[in-house]
């Protein structure tokens, strides 16, 4: 029987950069940005197992110095966002004495193996102690928040609160990468709090990102924020989705190299034209996670079934965007297929063939094609919709690179899909081209949903 998670509060630490250094102060959001200005935060979970176990003090010692040396180079996420009355546009700025909330508690349950590992189901709500949540109000936001829970004996959590409107996924992923190098280096060497680290340095400058549309959407996202609740409404309070019900349970699915493979082989088996469909490991992995759901939650077959993710766009833009760019520069995609065929013996070919269709189609008619269809007052409505998923995170990131100097993460997990209905897709802990899938669901869909996700492979 699973152990309630009983977690009690250590103590709140504020975490500033280790010089203060002032040559950036304030960040202006663009259109990428201010699409996300008050979506709830991407919450992620890292879990380090003690091999062997090591000091708790000496652990947080080189946890809370390191962020102090990284945030020296990510000074704007110690800062807040606000927006002015005289400013057209949310700002992020950073005032010398602003700090980062670093939560540190303590764990009195015996449950960090359960908790840690991809092949049981775990209760939603047991994740919900392990992660910090982003202080906002109407006329201010944090820009990131950290909590680490420590499990005696056992190991270590790393929670993570990120702002969707001030960084994506790649931005995220950079920063949490470059502090655990450095806190890698100091566990590596010991060096001194003074020492200094070489970290790479994120690209601040706006002129990057230009806007090739005629229809301006910068100014066309500002307004749709503005009139919300309006008017001149400019709340930075970050929505609160509803929480997923008491019966949800989470688990993480692997895709093997060999398994997304099979899926090709059988895809282009079906289709009379592959060499035109997109059969990316991304579009393969989506594609059968998207049937999968439909069947397993039993999707009224007269329903049309959408499926949302997010493309990286510093390639595609022209001129391109540098990859270290810091900020968002990703744009939303739908794409839609009827349940009644997802359901059906060619489910998983439409459903690669249309994802295929809107990826291809980004390149074929503009990156930002479409954008200006997004319409904000209607995105809220559309969480937790039957028959809607949508996907969070890339296993382009690859997450388990992420060592702080204890080992590679045991579990990674995206704990803010509970209420938003997505699943996550992340680079596999086993590696070798793998790919990992986070489903959250209730729990008679959830076996269900393991049922077919095993069934699907063993007829090939």
């Amino acid at each position: 029987m699973e152990q309630p998670n009983a977690v009690k509060l250590v103590e709140i630490c504020r975490v500033a950069p280790k010089s203060s250094r002032q040559d950036l102060l304030s960040l202006p959001l663009t259109y990428f940005d201010s699409l996300w200005l008050r979506f709830s935060p991407v919450q992620r979970l890292y879990f380090y197992e003690f091999t062997p176990p090591s000091p708790a003090d000496s652990i947080l010692a080189y946890l809370k110095t390191s962020l102090s040396l990284t945030l020296d180079h990510f000074l704007p996420l110690a800062g807040n966002l606000t927006w002015p009355q005289d400013s057209a546009r949310p700002i992020l700025s950073y005032v010398q004495g602003d700090t980062v909330t670093l939560t540190v508690a303590e764990s009195d349950a015996d449950n960090f193996n359960h908790l840690s590992s991809n092949s049981v189901f775990v209760q939603t709500k047991a994740y919900h102690p392990l992660v910090p949540q982003l202080q906002s109000s109407h006329e201010r936001a944090a820009a990131i928040a950290f909590q680490i829970t420590l499990f005696p004996g056992r190991g270590f959590a790393i929670g993570t609160a990120m702002h969707h409107a001030i960084l994506d996924g790649k931005t995220s992923n950079s920063f949490v990468k470059s502090w655990a190098h450095a806190c890698s280096k100091l566990v590596e060497s010991g060096l001194s709090v003074g020492s200094d680290i070489s970290l790479p340095e994120p690209l601040y400058d706006r002129t990057c990102i230009h806007d090739p549309t005629e229809l301006g959407l910068e100014s066309f996202y500002l307004n749709e924020w503005l009139k919300m609740d309006g008017p001149n409404n400019r709340s930075l309070k970050l929505w609160e989705l509803k929480p997923p019900p008491d019966d949800s349970v989470r688990s993480i699915f692997e895709f093997t190299r060999a398994q997304i493979q099979t899926l090709r082989q059988m895809v282009v088996e079906k289709l009379s034209d592959p060499v035109h469909v997109h059969l990316s490991s991304f579009s393969l992995v989506c594609a059968y996670t998207w049937v999968c759901l439909v069947k397993a939650q039993e999707v009224d077959a007269g329903k049309t079934s959408l499926q949302g993710f997010t493309v990286d766009c510093r390639s595609r833009l022209d001129p391109p965007v540098p990859q270290n760019y810091f900020g968002n520069c990703i744009r939303g995609v739908m794409v839609s297929a009827e349940a009644k065929e997802l359901l059906g013996e060619d489910g998983l070919v439409v459903a690669v063939t249309a994802i295929s269709e809107a990826i291809l189609g980004l390149d074929k008619n503009g990156i930002l094609n479409g954008a200006e269809e997004v319409y904000i007052s209607k995105i809220r409505d559309f969480f937790q919709v039957e028959g809607l998923y949508s996907v969070a995170g890339s296993h382009r990131f690859e997450i388990y690179d992420t060592n702080f100097g204890w080992g590679m993460p045991k579990k990674v997990e995206v704990v803010s899909i509970d209420r938003t209905g997505a699943y996550s897709v992340s680079d596999s802990k086993s590696g070798g081209g793998g790919i990992e899938v986070g489903v959250v669901l209730k729990k008679h869909y959830m076996e269900a949903f393991a049922s077919l996700f095993a069934q699907g492979f063993q007829k090939h």
